[in-house]
């Protein structure tokens, strides 16, 4: 049963969402985790849920794929042998039987589908990994069973969608594609214009519709009974719809991530809400709440920064944005990534990047043989929404591939080294090309970074010392480095340093400041050098500081006058004495 305390903040949670219902909605909340077996009020928060092993390798459940076995074994199979012990979380993109968008049109929330392999699959993979699911909020597919009910008119899910007069004036609405917000649809009681934000195959759900939530939760406990820790949130920013409004951010949206996570906090405290939000850095940050919303949020910022200082080999913006991160409370962090199984998101660039910029970086991406999908505007129009490519080609260099190898293992260095959870995407770690046939195959932009892998294939890849093999290696080793060093805590601190900008450099510190790294970074193409007693000043090291190179092994002489960066080369320098 819920404490008293914990009743009293659901009940005004629940009063907010669904006014006079809510006392009613409370004892519906104490049966479901009667249902789960859930003592509500034995359970607290828990400080910390992750530290400097933390990361996550985000993966389709068939990215790897071999004849004659269910893709899920496949990929349980690889990942246990080639890189347990390095990466400590698979995130399992959308694994339920869906009709489109690679997953995220689901069919049946609470099934495996079966071309992919069973629960009993997850479950063995949980053996090896903490896991991380998808909570597809939004929407659900028009062939999934409540879609069917709505369309006959069978309760209760005849009420789970957004029916709309066409006429409706839906111009204030934020839109993050250029299809139709409304799609029609024959019912037993005639046309529907139902609510699309997304696609006509995915239909947004009503969540002014009390049952929607408890649909949601129940998926939510039965994740956890299946070894979930990690919930990401897909598109929840566009949860809640009022006429008149934008439809997006809404009060409501964010009062429902607030009642998961105080579900999560006094369930299973170590599980933890990620909120995907594909929108400017300001808006984007404002699933923090105040401490009191989501655990960690993608920083949507970091990957087209990244990749405009690299390709520019000027970290200007980049640095100026690193110097505006809020200082967050143990127990919330950022999760930074630099590809996903999406494309790379300009509308975080937003009050960041100028127009010129921007159309610089687009054409540097068109160069590279990427694609741009567009989304509709307010005023009518199209403008980019996301960069469709793989992370590897776009920082790619046709007249010197070695060098494009260095420039992209630069970028992922920083990555790992900037305060958060690191989240991998599988392709990063293969460094895997763009995939020309997949895009071929199915017309979608972003199927140039789904590549399905052989398993052979992928192997004989991994053997290649001039391209997969160099790439994958250096990864695995950077990974190692970093779990091995409390400086890298996501709670630690980062203090930037002060330099031209050609390089980039921070400090970290870990949260007791026991441990400290200095992490340097040449954004260039040349070698640079950095004075050592400068560096020492401006990383605020007294003189008498000793440096270790952590990723090389060795002890710098502490008479050494300058540190030498190669072209795009990075060290990371433990700091003692001092």
């Amino acid at each position: 049963m819920l404490s008293l305390p914990q009743r009293n903040r659901l009940l005004q949670r629940l009063r907010f969402l669904y006014g006079e219902e809510a006392d009613r909605l409370l004892r519906r909340v104490d049966a479901l985790v009667g249902r789960y077996g859930v003592d509500l009020a034995a359970r607290e928060d828990a400080p910390s849920r992750y530290d400097e092993g933390s990361s996550v390798l985000i993966t389709y459940g068939d990215s790897i794929c071999a004849e004659g076995e269910q893709p899920l074994r496949t990929l349980r199979r690889f990942l246990h042998k080639q890189v347990r012990g390095t990466v400590s979380t698979v995130h399992l993109l959308p694994f339920f039987p869906y009709s489109s968008d690679d997953g995220f049109s689901v069919i049946d929330f609470r099934q495996v589908d079966p071309g992919l392999g069973q629960w009993e699959d997850i479950s063995e993979l949980g053996r090896t990994f903490e896991l991380m699911f998808d909570l597809v909020l939004n929407h659900c597919s028009r062939r999934s069973e409540w879609f069917q009910d709505f369309v006959t008119g069978i309760a209760p899910a005849r009420w789970y969608f957004l029916p709309m007069d066409p006429e409706t004036d839906l111009s204030a609405v934020v839109r993050p594609r250029s299809s139709p917000l409304l799609t029609k649809t024959s019912t037993r009681d005639g046309p529907a214009w139902v609510w699309t934000t997304f696609s006509e195959d995915q239909i947004d759900l009503n969540w002014q519709n009390p049952d929607v939530l408890f649909e949601f939760l129940d998926i939510l406990f039965l994740y956890l009974a299946r070894g979930c820790r990690i919930f990401r949130l897909d598109a929840v920013a566009y949860l809640w719809k009022e006429l008149g409004t934008s439809c997006i951010h809404l009060p409501q949206t964010h009062e429902v991530v607030k009642l998961l996570r105080d579900l999560l906090s006094w369930t299973v405290p170590e599980a933890m809400l990620l909120t995907e939000t594909n929108v400017p850095h300001a808006e984007n940050i404002s699933y923090f709440g105040e401490g009191d919303e989501a655990h960690m949020v993608y920083n949507f910022s970091l990957p087209p920064l990244l990749l405009h200082a690299l390709l520019r080999e000027d970290g200007s913006l980049l640095k100026e944005w690193l110097s505006r991160l809020p200082a967050l409370p143990p127990g919330q962090t950022f999760f930074n990534f630099t590809a996903s199984h999406d494309g790379i998101g300009v509308r975080p660039l937003q009050g960041l990047v100028s127009g010129e910029e921007l159309d610089w970086l687009i054409e540097q991406i068109r160069q590279r043989g990427g694609r741009v999908s567009m989304k509709s505007d307010s005023a009518g129009g199209e403008s980019p929404y996301e960069l469709n490519i793989t992370y590897r080609d776009a920082l790619g260099d046709p007249g010197d591939p070695r060098r494009g190898l260095q420039r992209f293992l630069c970028s992922q260095a920083v990555a790992l080294a900037l305060p958060g959870v690191p989240g991998i995407y599988i392709h990063s770690l293969f460094g895997t090309r763009n995939d020309e046939e997949g895009l071929k195959a199915t017309g979608r932009n972003r199927s140039i970074n789904r590549r399905k892998w052989r398993e052979a294939d992928l192997l004989e890849w991994l053997r290649d010392p001039n391209d997969g093999a160099w790439i994958y290696r250096s990864y695995l080793k950077i990974l190692t480095v970093r779990r091995q060093h409390r400086a890298f805590h996501p709670d630690g601190k980062m203090n930037l340093l002060e330099t031209d900008a050609s390089l980039l450099g921070f400090l970290r510190v870990s949260p007791e400041g026991a441990e400290r790294v200095l992490c340097l970074f040449n954004l260039t193409g040349k070698r640079k050098t950095l004075g050592a007693a400068k560096a020492r000043r401006k990383a605020g090291l007294g003189e008498d500081t000793r440096l270790f190179d952590l990723l090389r092994g060795r002890s710098l002489n502490r008479e050494q006058k300058e540190l030498r960066l190669e072209p795009f080369g990075f060290q990371w320098l433990q700091v003692t004495g001092g």
